[in-house]
Parts: structure tokens; sequence; C-alpha cells
């Protein structure tokens, strides 16, 4: 009886898996995709860290002085990456309920180095602080 295939046994087939048959994963299945996104992660973390190491244009302000509350003084500090291009900055004076009273586009001719620029914003009402709003390269 030895060689003789009983009812439900079949030769050269595997043994019967209830895993197979009602769909249960190996436990460790989520490996893979946990290196995948790894991987994807870090190379996006080491682009985004090399490319917004050294922006094309960087701006600080220093200080301002608002004596005359109606024409309020600014000094900041602009860097760019290509000397030789030239930079428009926005600058705004503002009063008390932070409202822009007064707001002027400062442009700044190519040189090298770090420039630090003093600007007077004159302004419609009574302005209390100062700011460097935004700075591109023209």
């Amino acid at each position: 009886m030895s060689g003789a295939n009983f009812q439900g046994e079949s030769q050269g087939r595997d043994a019967f898996d209830f895993n197979d048959r009602y769909g249960v994963r190996p436990q460790r299945a989520w490996i893979p995709y946990a290196l995948s996104f790894a991987i994807i992660g870090g190379a996006w973390l080491i682009w985004a860290g090399m490319h917004q190491a050294e922006p094309p244009i960087s701006y600080a302000l220093v200080a301002f002085n608002n004596d005359d509350p109606r024409n309020t003084e600014i000094r900041y500090t602009i860097n760019r990456r290509d000397p030789s291009k030239t930079a428009m900055c926005t600058i705004a004076a503002r009063d008390i309920d932070k409202v822009i009273v007064g707001q002027i586009d400062d442009r700044i001719p190519a040189a090298t180095g770090a420039i630090e620029r003093t600007v007077t914003i004159p302004s419609r009402a009574d302005a209390v602080n100062a700011g460097v709003i935004a700075c591109y390269l023209d």
C-alpha cells in the first residue's frame, strides 16, 4: 500500500498550506518597502541639503531706525552666489497693526562679496518697524 495514492494525496506536489490558501503573508513583508522608502528618502534629503546649502541670494536685517516715523531708515546686508548679477530687494515699513505703510524696491548693482545697504523708506503713516520682505536676482 505504500505506493498507492490515497484520496487527497498527490505525488510531486507540495504539502497543503493554509497560508497560501487564505493569503497570509510572511511577517517581514514590510522590509522591501521600508528599504526602498529609506533609499529614496535619503537621496532626496541629500539633494535638498546640497541644493539649499547655499541659496542664490540671501539677506539679513541689521537694524532699523524710526526716529522720524514717516521716514524709517533700514540697514541690511545682501549676499549673492553670483556677484555679477544685479539684485532687487523689496523693503517695507509697518505700523503698530503690522500694516505696510511704506514700501520700496531697492535695486542693488553687481558687486563682489556681501553688501551692506542703508535705505530710507518714506511712509504714509507712522511706522514702528521695518524689514526686508524678499530679494531676488534680475
